[in-house]
């Protein structure tokens, strides 16, 4: 297939609970749907509903996750302005 299947996510959502969750993946939509479907992480199971407030594209697994890691060692505000200096289109109603 063409480059687009190779496509990796790393995305944060924001909890019901007002905090935030960070990881990757290849199918966001699916990945939002079974995070809210209390199948996904641990963390977000008692959590939900999420809503996806950011998203950043990787070309490879190998890029999204090293870049999930990343984010996971920021705190709570630098969250907050990644989130904000990169709307990515996302409503976040």
């Amino acid at each position: 297939m063409g480059k687009q299947a190779d496509i990796s996510y790393t995305y944060i959502v924001q909890c019901s609970d007002g905090t935030y969750y960070t990881g990757w993946t290849n199918d966001i939509e699916k990945r939002i749907l079974t995070h809210n479907a209390r199948k996904g992480a641990k963390y977000t199971r008692s959590r939900t509903p999420v809503k996806l407030v950011y998203l950043e594209e990787s070309d490879t697994k190998r890029q999204a996750m090293q870049r999930e890691a990343q984010i996971k060692r920021l705190n709570r505000y630098e969250k907050e302005q990644l989130i904000k200096s990169r709307a990515n289109g996302i409503t976040t109603e």
